[in-house]
């Protein structure tokens, strides 16, 4: 470290300055002296090495690597830039070119329509693209994404080389694009599925809805007898969902017939041709008892949904021990139990601590069993076992103190580690006696449209 002294420092004799009238000495030329005012001084660090002078032998010097070599006639580029998107054959050409071979429709809609992709990454905009070259922005959309899914489907392994020009015509950017949000399993089977029944789009477009449904429907009636691996089986099963929503009978075996046109296992074959004996013998006048008027297709139990402010009014409400749906029995044995409950003041005592708890209101059914009441929470009601299209959390409350199945009954047991709700009859066929709870009642969350303030009250 090196500490300089100030230069006025060296010199403390006093300036005077020359008299009036006295001779001003000639110019001289002024000449730089060496600074021989300043001190010098250094820290010396252990080792022999110091920070000031010229260092000797023994000064520590950091290792230093030499920068990468480039090979022979090569500029050496530390950074390398992605690989164009645009073909081989089309990476020469400058602006002008590749608008006109868009303009023209130079080559194959995949083989233009990385250009696309090019010019907006260039800070083309829509507007400006169509304004240039003709093509609307729905179209540019459609030849972008449709490119894309024909890449992922140049994969070997999951579907065929000798397939993939089936999409080369004028056509094939309508039918990619409706597999756009499919996985490449799902698309490589629909691309398949369209081929082998020369589907349009509108039909490609059902198809891929029907196979990006499927998975979601596993809690509604007769989803178990269909393949979610076979796009047959997913478009049958929509077309079957279709035919029981339809109001008109005639609608209803419409539907079916479509459904059995394509339908490919011999399971789900058989369930829609029950379906349809079934409304034909509708057609005909004949007594049929409807889906929702099936005992197995009705709640056991009493289901009700909660409205704004119901607990709040309430006049009388409990409070229940919570268990999640993977908790299992353990969990849900362990609950707490009201062991004291003073009426007067509100004081409820429960033999120990627990982190969830549910306010509701004092039905007479969950009065009845509530010191051994428990709550338990499903984060899908269409695993209940009847027939609902609502997919919403709902809580079942439970009373521990009846566990003796009875076919009129539902009831709660662990199935894989997780609490389900099973139908009495079904555990008698199954032979189980014994389960872990009797369903008391079940509670539905609001309607998400029902507003907490109404319009007279926001006024």
């Amino acid at each position: 470290m090196l500490s300089v002294s100030h230069p006025r420092a060296a010199s403390t004799a006093p300036r005077h300055r020359a008299p009036r009238g006295a001779a001003t000495p000639a110019p001289r030329l002024l000449r730089r002296r060496r600074a021989t005012h300043i001190v010098a001084s250094a820290i010396l660090l252990p080792g022999g090495g110091s920070t000031g002078g010229g260092g000797g032998p023994s000064d520590r010097k950091r290792p230093f690597a030499s920068p990468p070599v480039a090979p022979p006639g090569q500029l050496y580029q530390p950074f390398h830039p992605p690989p164009s998107p645009l073909p081989a054959n089309y990476r020469h050409l400058d602006l002008a070119q590749r608008l006109e071979v868009l303009r023209d429709r130079m080559g194959r809609w995949y083989e233009y329509a990385p250009l696309i992709s090019a010019l907006s990454r260039d800070g083309f905009t829509p507007s400006s693209i169509e304004e240039a070259t003709g093509i609307s922005g729905v179209e540019q959309n459609r030849l972008v994404v449709a490119s894309q899914v024909r890449d992922s489907l140049l994969d070997k392994a999951a579907f065929p080389a000798d397939l993939v020009p089936y999409f080369d015509s004028f056509s094939g950017p309508d039918l990619l694009y409706e597999l756009r949000f499919l996985n490449a399993r799902q698309r490589a089977d629909a691309a398949r599925h369209a081929i082998d029944h020369r589907l349009d789009a509108r039909a490609v477009r059902e198809l891929a809805r029907s196979m990006k449904d499927f998975p979601r429907r596993h809690a509604e009636d007769g989803w178990e007898a269909f393949q979610g691996a076979s796009p047959a089986d997913c478009l049958a099963f929509w077309r079957f969902r279709v035919s029981r929503e339809a109001i008109d009978v005639e609608d209803q075996i419409g539907e079916l017939e479509r459904a059995l046109q394509v339908v490919e296992t011999e399971a789900a074959r058989a369930r829609v041709e029950l379906e349809m004996e079934r409304a034909k013998r509708k057609a005909a006048g004949e007594e049929v008892e409807d889906a929702e008027g099936d005992p197995a297709s009705r709640p056991a139990v009493n289901v009700v949904r909660l409205h704004y402010g119901e607990v709040a009014e309430a006049s009388t409400v409990l409070l229940l021990p919570v268990v999640r749906e993977a908790d299992g029995v353990a969990a849900m044995d362990a609950a707490p139990r009201r062991t004291k409950t003073d009426v007067d003041l509100g004081i409820v005592e429960v033999d120990k601590e627990w982190a969830r708890w549910a306010v509701m209101p004092g039905w007479g059914p969950v009065m009845e069993a509530a010191d051994e009441a428990v709550v338990i929470e499903l984060p899908d009601g269409r695993k209940l076992p009847w027939r609902t299209g609502y997919e919403e959390r709902v809580l079942v409350i439970a009373n521990r103190g009846k566990k003796e199945v009875l076919e009129q009954g539902l009831y709660v047991l662990e199935k894989e580690g997780r609490l389900v709700v099973e139908r009495g009859q079904k555990l008698v066929e199954q032979g189980i006696a014994v389960a872990a709870a009797e369903v008391v009642i079940v509670v539905r969350p609001p309607r998400e449209e029902d507003d907490m303030i109404s319009d007279e009250e926001w006024d």
